[in-house]
């Protein structure tokens, strides 16, 4: 068995119908065994001396009509390591279960709630899931927000008592989309690192930015270019530290007869990084921007943004 001791939450958004998973351990890459979730079906978290088939069985489950609960209890009666097992589980009617085996190393308990569990074991102290489950009830925002806030207040609790290591976030859709790779939203984890909660939240930062920037793509193609701008100014303010994206920002801008605006984009890039300007070159041999489009944004630029 592995002890994959740890503290998570499970949670359905109540106004947009989105499932999610978000999970915190001592314990190397935590989110490849514990988090588990499927568009339209539910969202699992197993842990404790975890089994790890209780993610892909509960949402097969789930997907074949059973509630969370039935789901849940299915498993636990054929399991005979079932009180060393803790595993929450939520439909995409919001129906929540929970267990904790009476075997798990304390201290370890959960709390359900309308759309929500929290669940935790070998923890510093008892006061972790309550504190989460406080948390994710207050908490503003969307839902990849609200469940770190769950995990930030797990850590302000005690967290587990043996320290850090790795997290995960697994948020989805609420719709059926028909094949289980469809309808991810967010999947992002941190492996190992010393502070792993604070690079889940960078990387979610990052993962909005870019959701940002391929929205106004998407907007630009329709040829709503007032509105697509505002996707990129956010996705720019998001994470400034990505010159990329400006570039493809400037590229798309550029693509659609609007030079005169990417101009200044594609200056304030080049004069942070230089090899940006090679990749401005190479955009016709696949047939990105046509070689004239290139050819007139260097010729405008000229020595002031190639320098």
């Amino acid at each position: 068995m592995r002890p994959v001791s740890t503290y998570s939450i499970v949670a359905r958004d109540p106004e947009t119908g989105l499932l999610g998973v978000a999970v915190q351990s001592h314990w190397f890459s935590v989110g490849s065994i514990v988090s588990w979730a499927e568009s339209g079906v539910g969202a699992v978290a197993t842990q404790s001396f975890v089994e790890p088939s209780y993610g892909p069985l509960g949402l097969f489950l789930m997907r074949s009509g059973k509630s969370s609960s039935e789901a849940l209890r299915a498993l636990i009666e054929i399991d005979p390591m079932a009180e060393y097992r803790q595993v929450a589980m939520v439909d995409s009617s919001g129906n929540v279960a929970a267990h904790t085996g009476s075997l798990c190393i304390p201290e370890a308990g959960h709390i359900t709630g309308e759309g929500y569990s929290v669940q935790a074991n070998l923890m510093l102290s008892s006061e972790v899931w309550p504190a989460m489950a406080d948390a994710y009830e207050k908490a503003e925002g969307d839902l990849p927000s609200r469940l770190l806030a769950a995990l930030d207040a797990a850590e302000r609790a005690g967290g587990d008592i043996r320290g850090r290591q790795s997290a995960a976030i697994l948020v989805v859709s609420g719709k059926v989309m028909g094949a289980p790779w469809k309808g991810v939203l967010v999947d992002l984890r941190v492996e190992d690192h010393p502070s792993p909660i604070e690079e889940l939240r960078r990387l979610l930062r990052l993962h909005k930015a870019y959701s940002h920037s391929n929205r106004g793509d998407e907007l630009m193609t329709a040829g709503k270019v007032k509105e697509a701008l505002k996707e990129y100014e956010e996705a720019s303010k998001l994470a400034p530290e990505i010159i990329e994206l400006p570039f493809w920002q400037a590229v798309t801008l550029a693509g659609s007869e609007n030079i005169e605006k990417a101009l200044p984009i594609f200056r304030k890039v080049f004069t942070e990084e230089k090899r940006w300007i090679e990749v401005l070159r190479r955009l016709p041999k696949a047939q990105i921007l046509k070689a004239s489009i290139v050819e007139e944004i260097l010729g405008k630029l000229g020595d002031e943004g190639l320098a």
